[in-house]
């Protein structure tokens, strides 16, 4: 349910602007009035976390833009220019770099509490939807990141990842040459993914506003899955979860801190300390760590083709996901079958990105298969079946049972069939 501003202007220039643009409403409607399920724990707190981290990926970003020059022969050296010679320029790459791994890890967690509560399903597919698209704009941006400090893996990653492209039939070798600006990775490469770099920050705020605006409409998702049915269902966003956001961004900026200080490149690979040599491959050329799922799948398959297809496979099957999930009830608290196989899934995903940081053989190419076979069953053939044979725990008449029964504070009076609960 979508939030109403009872805001009414105090001062007469207040009352000229909200007469001409309501913009204190809009946002007062949006950010403080807004009527939120009182139930929400700290899972919730890390779409907050990621848009933090997100504004001060694009803050470092615009800083370290002034001084890096975008050619082969001198992106290298500039960038030892800002950690040696700029102002805390040391302090602006380490933020940025390690930005990009908390960016990451706030939006995993994002995506598995969606998963987890069902935050995909009826009326929500549309938010869901653009957050996918997000999650697609961070991989590009961050892969376009990582090839700009022009070290020798990030020379070598732009070689491997572009050129999967040319397995795509018919238009591959254009989309290919098209990415390069030549024959090779090179100048043209670099000056492509700067420009590309610097830019889908931005659109990723405008999908971000579009993903934000669309759950407001809808009304957020709750860890019972009911929707709000009365105001004592709700809380105003304003203070209660400001506040609660605001501590998970503290605490979880400690974490960020850290890194940055004292392990700034522990998420990173010592051979991109070492300038790009188009005649030296890397003994075993990795992407970042948040990319080794993806990468485990794309090498699971034997054949090129096969493997991109699986690779963006991966990441579509989410775009459709709230049609593949047939169940009416929304959380995993009260489809117990359905837990066991999410934390299945939540293990073969950390499975996955371990094999994509280990040689593509052997023992390690069994594994990536049947990691990679269970991913897209999880999706194609669990979800679709779970609906028809589970059998889900009665849900709560409402939030506010729910959370006085948890809380011991009162009896709920009943409880409401699975089966009869809007999905």
């Amino acid at each position: 349910m979508a939030g109403h501003s009872t805001y009414v202007p105090q001062n007469k220039a207040a009352r000229w602007l909200e007469k001409r643009l309501p913009v204190i409403s809009l946002v007062r409607g949006s950010f403080v009035d807004f009527p939120t399920p009182k139930n929400l724990n700290y899972w919730w707190t890390f779409g907050g976390i990621a848009f933090f981290v997100l504004v001060a990926q694009i803050v470092t970003g615009i800083v370290l833009a002034m001084h890096y020059t975008g050619h082969v022969d001198m992106a290298f050296n500039s960038v030892e220019h800002i950690m040696r010679d700029v102002n805390y320029g040391w302090l602006m790459r380490y933020l940025h770099a390690n930005g990009a791994s908390m960016f990451f890890i706030a939006v995993y967690i994002h995506i598995f509490r969606g998963l987890y509560y069902g935050s995909y399903k009826d009326p929500r597919e549309i938010s869901w939807i653009l957050g996918v698209i997000i999650f697609l704009l961070m991989m590009a941006t961050a892969f376009m990141g990582y090839v700009l400090p022009w070290g020798q893996m990030s020379f070598w990653g732009a070689t491997v990842i572009t050129n999967l492209f040319s397995a795509i039939p018919l238009v591959g070798e254009t989309i290919t040459h098209w990415l390069w600006g030549g024959f090779a990775v090179g100048n043209p490469t670099l000056n492509r993914f700067f420009s590309l770099h610097y830019l889908l920050p931005f659109m990723i705020v405008g999908v971000v506003l579009l993903h934000v605006w669309a759950f407001h409409t809808s009304g957020n998702n709750n860890p019972t899955g009911v929707d709000p049915k009365s105001d004592k269902d709700t809380l105003p966003f304003h203070p209660y979860y400001t506040m609660k956001d605001l501590y998970a961004i503290v605490v979880f900026m400690l974490l960020f801190a850290w890194f940055a200080f004292y392990a700034p490149n522990y998420m990173g690979h010592p051979d991109n300390y070492t300038e790009a040599n188009p005649l030296v491959t890397p003994a075993h050329i990795v992407p970042e760590w948040y990319f080794l799922p993806f990468y485990a799948i794309l090498r699971a398959i034997p054949d090129k083709l096969g493997g991109v297809v699986a690779m963006f496979g991966a990441i579509a099957v989410l775009f459709i996901l709230p049609w593949l999930d047939t169940s009416r009830v929304r959380s995993a608290t009260y489809r117990p079958i359905y837990k066991q196989f999410f934390w299945i899934f939540a293990v073969v995903c950390v499975v996955l990105g371990w094999l994509g940081s280990k040689p593509p053989e052997g023992g390690y190419v069994l594994a990536s298969r049947i990691c990679t076979a269970y991913y897209f069953i999880h999706f194609l053939v669990i979800l679709p079946l779970l609906g028809f044979f589970e059998k889900p725990k009665p849900l709560p008449a409402s939030i506010n049972e729910a959370v006085l029964e948890k809380n011991g504070s009162g009896q709920p009076s009943g409880a409401v069939a699975a089966p009869e609960t809007k999905s």
